[in-house]
């Protein structure tokens, strides 16, 4: 049988981790501030933002039906999603070493691509829900 003690596992530096609404809290801190840091440090985050900010409603109020605006508006935040996505990768290999070395430009690269697919998505999803 487990000890009921055991369920409470701690981390890597001795600390207990938060279980429950303790949890929660401390991961939607770090998402909070993981969203603060791009924002920060990331132009074409600030950007991506400023176009939801202009997108999200318009997508709302344009879309038909509860499909088209979840489409639109998925679209949308489907690009700051990958956006945070290719940050946390260039942040990873930044850390690893600023010299230049070909899988770190791989890797920058795929990323940078996969923003580009993302906002792809959202000028097709745009372009054929509405016109």
């Amino acid at each position: 049988m487990v000890d009921a003690g055991e369920k409470w596992k701690a981390n890597a530096i001795g600390d207990e981790k938060p279980t429950g609404l303790r949890r929660l809290a401390a991961a939607s801190i770090n998402s909070l501030k993981g969203l603060r840091s791009a924002f920060e440090s990331e132009a074409a985050f600030r950007q991506e933002v400023l176009l939801a900010i202009v997108l999200v409603p318009l997508g709302l109020w344009l879309g038909e039906t509860r499909t088209e605006k979840v489409l639109l508006v998925g679209s949308v935040l489907l690009v700051l999603i990958v956006e945070l996505l290719n940050t946390a990768v260039e942040t990873v290999i930044d850390r690893i070493g600023l010299e230049r070395h070909a899988l770190s430009g791989r890797a920058k690269d795929l990323g940078s691509a996969a923003v580009f697919v993302a906002l792809v998505l959202l000028v097709t999803a745009w372009g054929l829900l509405l016109f």
